[in-house]
C-alpha cells in the first residue's frame, strides 16, 4: 500500500517520547497511529464491517495497544497498562452504524452490532481496553449523518441523538466538532467557515452542556482558505446574540505523510495525520511500524 495510506501522528514528550503513565522518556520516540473510521455496516472504501472491525480490535489488543483520545495524546495523560502501547481512534460524520440504539422490551438497547456496542462487549472482555475514542461529529448532516441517526434512518428517532452524546461522554470517549454537514471550507468565505464550525460546537454543548470540545476534524480533509479559522474563531447568532468562540488544542488530517508531529508553539493547535481505516490499511501500518521498528 502506498505511504500516504501509511499516515500516522508521531508524538513526541517534549524532546522524548510519552511513557504510559504521561511522562516524558527523553531516550526515545513514540510512534502513535492514529486510525480514521467512518461507516460501520459493509466494507468498502469508506465502510467496515462490524466483524471487520471486532477483528481490527482484537489484532491490536493482541500486539499490546490500548486505546486514548486525541485531547489525552495531546495532554499526555496516556491512562495504559505499564507495557503496552497507545493507539487513536477516531470516527468521522457520526452515522448510525457508528452508534445505533434498538428498542426492545419498552427499552433502548445499544445495537451490538454498531461500533459503540462491538467496542463496550469488547471491553467488557477486556477490562484494560477503555472507552477511549474519539467521535467527530456533524450536527445536521443528511442521510443519518446528525448525530448518529434521526427521522428514521436506519430507526433512528430524532429524539435519541442528544442521548447518544451524553452517554458516549460519561463513558470518557471524546467528542470532537466536524462542522455541520460536512462543508469544504475553502469554497466559503470566513464568516461562513466560523459559523459552520461554532455551530458544530453549539450543537455538541446543546447534548451535553459545558463539555470543552478540544479537537476538530477538517471536512474531506480541506482547509479554509485562512488556516487559522481551523483552529480558533467565533459566530454570533443573529437571533439570540450569543457569541460562541471556538479554539481547539488539535485539526485532524484526513491523511498524510509519516511525519514528526509538532510540539506546541504560542498556544498552536497539534496537527494530526490519520490512517484511514479500509481493506487492508490496518495490516499495512502495523508492518510498517514494525519495519521501522519504533
Amino acid at each position: 500500500m502506498r505511504r500516504a495510506f501509511l499516515s500516522m501522528a508521531i508524538t513526541l514528550g517534549g524532546a522524548g517520547a510519552l511513557t504510559a503513565q504521561g511522562g516524558v522518556d527523553p531516550r526515545a520516540r513514540a510512534i502513535v497511529p492514529v486510525l480514521e473510521y467512518h461507516k460501520i455496516g459493509v466494507d468498502s472504501r469508506w465502510g467496515r464491517s462490524p466483524e471487520r472491525f471486532r477483528r481490527d480490535l482484537e489484532i491490536l489488543y493482541q500486539r499490546g495497544y490500548r486505546p486514548v483520545t486525541v485531547a489525552q495524546l495531546i495532554d499526555g495523560a496516556l491512562d495504559i497498562p505499564d507495557g503496552t502501547k497507545p493507539i487513536v481512534f477516531t470516527f468521522d460524520d457520526a452515522s448510525p452504524g457508528q452508534f445505533r440504539y434498538i428498542e426492545r422490551n419498552g427499552g433502548l438497547e445499544i445495537d451490538p452490532r454498531s461500533a459503540v456496542g462491538i467496542w463496550m462487549d469488547f471491553s467488557r472482555a477486556h477490562p484494560d481496553w477503555k472507552p477511549r475514542a474519539t467521535f467527530c461529529l456533524l450536527s445536521g448532516a443528511d442521510a443519518g449523518h446528525a448525530f448518529f441517526g434521526d427521522k428514521g434512518i436506519e430507526g433512528q428517532k430524532s429524539a435519541w441523538r442528544f442521548r447518544k452524546l451524553r452517554y458516549l461522554a460519561e463513558q470518557g470517549f471524546e467528542l470532537c466538532a466536524h462542522t455541520l454537514w460536512h462543508a469544504n471550507l475553502a469554497k466559503y468565505d470566513d464568516a461562513t467557515v466560523q459559523e459552520q464550525i461554532a455551530r458544530s460546537v453549539l450543537a455538541i454543548d446543546s447534548a451535553v452542556g459545558g463539555y470543552p470540545v478540544r479537537t476538530f476534524a477538517l471536512p474531506l480533509g480541506v482547509w479554509p482558505r485562512n488556516r487559522e479559522l481551523a483552529a480558533r474563531g467565533s459566530w454570533r447568532d443573529s437571533r439570540s446574540g450569543r457569541e460562541v468562540r471556538y479554539a481547539f488544542d488539535a485539526v485532524l488530517n484526513v491523511a498524510g505523510p509519516l511525519k514528526r508531529t509538532p510540539e506546541r508553539v504560542g498556544g498552536q493547535p497539534t496537527v494530526l495525520n490519520r490512517v484511514q481505516v479500509f481493506g487492508d490499511a490496518l495490516e499495512c501500518l502495523l508492518r510498517e511500524l514494525d519495519r521501522i521498528g519504533r
